[in-house]
């Protein structure tokens, strides 16, 4: 806290300002206006800001709207917000007005106190910094570009790892067969390599999903300014922003076929924060299914064994838990639960503009960041280093009952219905029981109820 104050004027009249702030008027009142959470919005959101606001007096020097001093001086102070300073008088709660209006003046009042600090000369938040430009405009441009950089900054280089993870692992456990499970019951066997494969190719078609989405949301609306008709913005403006910020973020953004979809709508966003979800599903199910692999050790399935990683009990002594998949499994939750305020959000587009936007931005790139510690963690400490309790897969389908299926197109279903039963009761190997059973030589039940070449399919031949 500080006792030392400024006093700001804006159009409303005075306000009361800390001495020290980087920020004017309109940030201060939205400081009184909105203590709700106390959290202020993300990083990358105000990064995201500073490259809006940089490229746009970038397009405007180049239509000669904006005098080389001055925009340079914009310029240069932006970088110094994307470098990572003064993110401390950024202080605005995400609970805010709809439009997110507080944000983008707090960012236009910081660029432009900066920018008269370093040409000696004022520097309008309204006139030059936010010159082409409305909150309505730029803040769902925020949005599209902050969570672009997240997915190519974060995201799609922790899809790749965890991809290249479970590839890893599949060349040396891939060959090791194990009791295959639905319902959670025994059924006929698969192979790790087959296990690791399903949970890749879930991994690799979310990937695709995201990057299938961010051709939506790199189309920009930047431009539009108050309600998508261009008011006060220069014909050109628009695809020079476009490159601009192209060059400045290394992504390629291009210029929206439609400014009023953009304001007016969330629904590139809302796409995303849906390819997110099906992320989250992914990596619930795959945090699951380690969960119950590693489960015992005594007790449970223990097929595997994560990697110990800290005590599981305050106390139980020596008790060990799968830490790492129950924090990918809270992630998922709290991804799922951020879709639902994006979706609930995005149906608050009211004629021209959606006014949910700053929630908005605040889930979807909570939801990326959460998802990309998540998925190299789980590759870390999970799936490179867990170990294959290979005794118990071979016990457990030495004794399935279910590898009788493999008889059906020889002895029927009925007949191989009665082995598995009889098997399953008196707790003996199936292959003894078939044998007992049908007069098929126990060579040839050797060879059709041998685990691994059940698992790569086919029809035993009744010959």
């Amino acid at each position: 806290m500080t006792s030392r104050y400024r006093t700001e004027v804006d159009s409303m009249g005075e306000v009361k300002v800390p001495a020290n702030a980087l920020y004017r008027a309109q940030t201060q009142r939205a400081i009184d206006n909105f203590p709700v959470s106390g959290i202020p919005m993300p990083t990358l959101f105000i990064q995201a800001l500073a490259f809006i606001k940089q490229a746009a007096a970038r397009s405007n020097l180049e239509l000669e709207l904006l005098d080389f001093d001055k925009a340079h001086a914009i310029i240069d102070s932006c970088q110094e917000i994307i470098d990572g300073q003064h993110l401390e008088h950024f202080p605005v709660d995400i609970f805010q007005t709809g439009s997110g209006t507080s944000s983008n003046m707090n960012a236009n009042e910081v660029i432009a106190t900066l920018a008269t600090q370093k040409l000696g000369d004022d520097v309008s938040a309204n006139d030059d910094v936010n010159m082409g430009q409305s909150s309505n405009d730029v803040i769902p441009t925020a949005i599209q570009v902050s969570s672009a950089l997240a997915c190519h900054r974060l995201l799609l280089p922790a899809f790749d790892h965890i991809i290249t993870s479970l590839e890893n692992k599949s060349l040396t456990i891939g060959h090791l067969t194990k009791t295959g499970r639905t319902h959670l019951m025994d059924a006929m066997p698969v192979t790790l390599g087959q296990e690791l494969e399903g949970w890749k190719t879930q991994f690799c078609k979310a990937r695709h999903g995201v990057v299938m989405s961010l051709d939506n949301v790199t189309a920009l609306g930047q431009g539009g300014t108050a309600v998508g008709t261009g008011i006060n913005s220069a014909p050109e403006f628009s695809a020079i922003f476009a490159n601009n910020i192209s060059v400045s973020t290394e992504i390629n953004f291009t210029v929206s076929d439609n400014f009023f979809y953009n304001l007016s709508s969330q629904d590139a966003i809302v796409s995303l924060s849906g390819q997110l979800k099906t992320t989250a599903v992914a990596l619930m199910k795959i945090s699951n299914d380690l969960r119950w692999m590693n489960s015992g050790p005594l007790a449970g399935l223990g097929e595997i064994e994560l990697e110990p990683l800290q005590p599981g009990s305050s106390i139980m002594p020596g008790k060990v838990n799968p830490v790492i998949p129950e924090s990918s499994a809270m992630v998922a939750a709290q991804v799922m639960g951020n879709d639902t305020t994006i979706a609930i959000a995005g149906q608050s587009g009211n004629f021209q503009l959606n006014v949910m936007l700053p929630v908005i931005a605040y889930n979807t790139l909570q939801s990326i960041e959460l998802l990309a510690s998540s998925l190299e963690l789980l590759a870390n400490k999970a799936i490179d280093t867990f170990q294959v309790k290979q005794d118990t897969l071979e016990k457990a389908l030495a004794r399935n009952p279910i590898l009788v299926t493999a008889l059906n197109p020889i002895i029927g279903y009925l007949k191989a219905a009665k082995i598995a039963k009889k098997a399953y009761k008196e707790q003996r190997n199936i292959i003894d029981v078939a044998e007992e059973e049908t007069e098929i030589s126990r060579s040839e039940l050797e060879k059709l109820l041998e685990p691994h070449h059940l698992t790569q399919g086919g029809v035993a031949d009744k010959n």
